[in-house]
């Protein structure tokens, strides 16, 4: 294919990154390869340590993406291997490892959602075990001669943790070594990554360096901020938004961010030119209410579809604006005439643990018939004719007893 010219592959390159490192390399790099008309070998790693992806991931995806729409060679790195070290990248502690299965699955599961961004047929996907599963001990004491103990102790975490005297493991070195390592196999061009990744991209552009293959671009993408409006999206923190969510909790997920979020979520969540951005910007002057809505069906319709992001909207008219319960509410039934609320809200998965079910019924959070119940000792009466039950702002079930 023919590539566009280079200043217009530079303008969507470096719109909404963090860092480049460096924009002339990176200049130089797009020139060559407009002259020779070969496709740069663009590189993401991706940590599979999670099966479910968030939109704080669709943010680094986006940007592999518009490589892939300049006509570059996307490769998505599954790191199965360095998985079974655990990324210490913001972590105070020593991060779980997984198994090898763990992590083969959580990988596959990863390519899948990823594809929902990427073009799935020009994406290369390479498993890091395939090279770092066949180096021998000999081959890793090499490859750690070439980095120090005092450079990794420059990285912020590992200072902070080693100030305050907590546990830092050996293998915890290995990660980024191990990671950098994928660069050097690879010999790719430029390496995307969260600017929580950027000791590991400049580990990998240090290591081609020794290894006499021409350094990597590093490209840095911002953290997206969660739905409370504070910390990054996070799984484990309750602020996420998974691609794997239903389109009704991503509608409403995305009308309870903070205001301030909107613009950011617009311009890092959806392709969106400078014209559009602007035109949003007014939206959100005039009513931020409807800019959220536009900004949640926009963000349906990307992972499900427009209309079940209409189906979505009206959903959430019906049960938060209009106080109604949904119209397709799945039925339970149960043989017992009776069964404690908190062991209800766990079998209906309304709660993961029976800790969490008091505490929605504590927080009264927790309706049957509209009615509702912050007694934790609750026992619910169950009867041929079904009743709906509410817990929280989005689950609804209807229960009764068998007939």
């Amino acid at each position: 294919m023919s590539f566009p010219p280079v200043k217009e592959q530079l303008d969507l390159i470096v719109s909404n990154t963090v860092e480049v490192i460096s924009e002339e390399e990176l200049e130089r790099k797009l020139t060559k390869s407009f002259e020779t008309q070969k496709p740069l070998k663009i590189k993401l790693g991706a940590d599979p340590s999670r099966p479910d992806l968030h939109l704080g991931h669709s943010v680094v995806l986006r940007k592999l993406r518009d490589f892939q729409d300049l006509g570059h060679e996307a490769i998505l790195i599954i790191g199965d291997f360095t998985a079974m070290i655990g990324d210490p990248s913001g972590k105070s502690k020593t991060r779980p490892q997984l198994s090898a299965a763990e992590a083969k699955q959580n990988g596959q599961t990863y390519f899948e959602q990823a594809s929902t961004i990427l073009d799935r047929q020009k994406t290369t996907i390479c498993y890091n075990s395939e090279w770092l599963g066949r180096m021998t001990f000999d081959d890793v004491i090499r490859l750690s001669s070439h980095y120090t103990v005092a450079r990794m102790l420059e990285r912020d975490d590992f200072e902070k943790r080693y100030k305050l005297r907590e546990p830092i493991s050996i293998h915890e070195f290995l990660y980024p070594l191990a990671q950098g390592m994928d660069s050097v196999h690879l010999r790719n061009d430029i390496e995307l990554g969260g600017t929580d990744q950027k000791f590991n991209l400049l580990v990998g552009r240090d290591l081609q360096r020794e290894y006499g293959i021409q350094p990597q671009v590093c490209i840095t993408m911002p953290l997206l901020i969660g739905t409370f409006g504070v910390e990054k999206m996070s799984k484990s923190l309750g602020n996420a938004i998974c691609f794997n969510d239903t389109a009704e909790d991503i509608y409403g997920k995305i009308l309870s961010i903070p205001d301030e979020l909107i613009e950011t979520y617009f311009t890092l969540l959806l392709p969106s030119s400078k014209q559009s951005i602007e035109l949003f910007r007014e939206i959100i002057k005039q009513n931020p209410r409807e800019a959220k809505r536009t900004l949640a069906k926009e963000i349906v319709s990307t992972y499900h579809s427009v209309e079940l992001a209409r189906k979505a909207e009206d959903h959430f008219d019906r049960v938060f604006v209009h106080k109604k319960a949904p119209t397709d509410i799945e039925e339970f039934t149960f043989e017992a005439e009776s069964i404690p609320l908190v062991t209800l809200l766990v079998e209906l998965n309304a709660a993961s643990s029976k800790s969490e079910a008091r505490r929605l019924i504590s927080q009264n959070a927790v309706q049957i018939d509209e009615t509702k119940i912050n007694d934790i000792n609750f026992e619910v009466r169950l009867e041929k004719e079904p009743k709906v039950l509410k817990a929280g702002k989005r689950k609804f079930f209807k229960i009764a007893m068998k007939k």
